[in-house]
């Protein structure tokens, strides 16, 4: 019985490691794309952010199915996630375009940094928020890859021939600040769909992910940057429709209000019951 529980206590140790062991790969190949984006390697240091989101999502998926999540691998998992998706992609865009504009392109960076670094905070401290909900505000790893697969969006041929003569330099300046804005922000985003084989959602969620990860083999190049940029742009458009639905109930309870019907009446009934009452 004591060997038994002792094997069984050594294996739980192990698997609680695997976790953070998948968060310290995502660090080193978040510092060796700095390293590689510092000497001009721009192909291989977009990809290896790439393979560092891949990590860290493999580092939240083994901790949820072995149940072994802590708060120490949770901090460390945050730690990493500045530089592997901060850090790294802005070096990156500095390097690649930012060096030109002058002695002080760098802040852009430094600003897109610092907002990784609030987001990270206030995701750690909402504790309740409840796994399925979402992301409130852009998560850091999908702002981080967007601006990661630039680079191998530009070596394609419908980016040469379509884009290439657009002000490239200015256009990612403007890019960085409204994913720093997206990361800060309280609009919701959501999650991959799950995969599940006993309900259609879970169906719809293997489909959705094996067409991505079909996407991202086979036309890796010219397909990341754009799904970025689109999962970027769902969350002000999802918000901005859900607002004009908000504002278009309030707009038909004011009407219905001033018309004297619906929820009026019943309020006035009520109302004048309560009224009615100590007189009985």
């Amino acid at each position: 019985m004591k060997q038994s529980s002792r094997r069984r206590g050594r294996v739980r140790r192990v698997i609680i490691v695997v976790p953070s062991l998948f968060t310290l790969a995502s660090l080193f190949f978040g510092i060796w794309s700095i390293v590689l984006a510092s000497q001009g390697s721009f192909y291989l240091a977009s990809w290896w952010i790439v393979i560092a989101g891949v990590l860290d999502m493999l580092d939240g998926l083994s901790a949820r199915m072995s149940k072994t999540g802590t708060k120490f691998g949770g901090e460390l998992d945050s730690l990493v996630d500045i530089v592997s998706f901060g850090v790294a992609p802005a070096m990156l865009i500095y390097f690649l375009q930012l060096s030109s504009l002058g002695p002080y392109a760098w802040v852009f960076c430094y600003a897109f940094v610092v907002s990784v670094a609030l987001r990270l905070a206030r995701h750690n401290v909402q504790h309740d928020e409840s796994p399925r909900a979402g992301f409130s505000g852009l998560p850091s790893p999908a702002a981080g890859m967007t601006l990661a697969t630039f680079y191998p969006f530009t070596r394609t041929d419908f980016f040469q021939t379509q884009l290439g003569d657009l002000p490239w330099p200015q256009i990612l300046i403007f890019l960085m600040i409204a994913l720093s804005l997206a990361m800060v922000s309280q609009i919701r985003y959501a999650r991959l769909p799950g995969i599940g084989l006993h309900s259609l959602r879970g169906v719809l969620g293997l489909a959705v992910n094996l067409t991505i990860l079909g996407f991202g083999i086979w036309s890796r190049d010219i397909f990341f940057f754009p799904l970025g940029i689109a999962y970027f742009t769902y969350g002000f458009v999802r918000t901005a429709v859900i607002g004009f639905m908000e504002r278009g109930d309030d707009d038909e309870s004011e009407r219905a209000a001033a018309e004297g019907t619906g929820p009026a009446i019943v309020a006035d009934l009520k109302q004048s019951g309560r009224r009615r009452r100590p007189g009985r």
